[in-house]
């Protein structure tokens, strides 16, 4: 069986590139990383990858907002490709500076504004899944780390009623075992209805702000030597991977 063929983003300042190709490879999936500026050149690669990941990272600095000038880059350069690429039978994430891309390029609904706080964070969260996606797929609810100085999700009124309507919400922040765990408050950056990801009104293309390539091994949950015990107290086994890795099982699943 073939696997699908993934591309994943670089360049500028994006950072998680090989952590993402590792996530969609150990997932079954053919993973091959491309500088925007080769693709920017050879527009016709796009064609032969089923899946287009855009990872996390701090593109240009994010000297002009987090993602804007990546996205103004890539619709400079690719945006008919892209728009034509999508509305085929493909999946696409952005994650973490992925999702501020995606949102500045109009192919997501809202905007990533500075933390609540004014601050970088770095920590675990509890999210909890909505809506219905090919990404998320048998997934209820999930942990996973964020990193990021603008992730408070905005829309407008309208534009929040419209995403509850078409059942947009993908992932919202929550009060779960790690936020417990950590004694740290649910919506970490002060996000509208608490969202952390959004997905398009066909479920194919997903934005969420946590990294689920940084939760894909169970010694990376913070509170693992916990959870070990527990299990082996219960005679349970002891599991290798963890909840982030079941989003990139899904995406190759899908087209398996």
């Amino acid at each position: 069986m073939l696997k699908p063929r993934v591309i994943v983003l670089a360049g500028y300042g994006l950072n998680c590139e090989e952590e993402t190709k590792f996530a969609f490879e150990t997932a079954g999936g053919r993973a091959e990383i491309v500088h925007i500026n080769d693709l920017a050149a050879n527009k016709k690669l796009l064609g032969k990858f089923q899946i287009l990941a855009i990872p996390g990272g701090f593109s240009y600095g994010d000297d002009t907002g987090s993602g804007k000038a990546y996205a103004n880059q890539l619709r400079n350069h690719l945006e008919e490709e892209l728009t034509r690429w999508v509305r085929g039978d493909r999946l696409a994430i952005g994650i973490c500076n992925g999702f501020q891309i995606l949102t500045n390029l109009g192919f997501l609904p809202g905007a990533l504004l500075p933390n609540r706080k004014a601050r970088y964070l770095d920590r675990w969260v509890d999210l909890n899944v909505q809506g219905e996606s090919p990404w998320l797929r048998g997934i209820k609810s999930f942990s996973a780390p964020i990193a990021h100085g603008e992730g408070r999700y905005y829309i407008d009124e309208r534009g929040m009623l419209e995403i509850k309507k078409d059942k947009r919400v993908a992932l919202q922040y929550m009060r779960g075992e790690i936020c417990d765990y950590q004694q740290l408050e649910p919506n970490p950056n002060g996000a509208m209805e608490d969202i952390a990801g959004i997905v398009s009104s066909d479920g194919k293309i997903l934005g969420m702000m946590p990294h689920p390539e940084r939760a894909m091994f169970f010694t990376q949950l913070p509170h693992w030597p916990y959870l070990k015990e527990k299990l082996l107290r219960a005679g349970k086994k002891i599991p290798v991977y963890g909840p982030g890795l079941e989003i990139f099982r899904n995406a190759v699943g899908y087209f398996k």
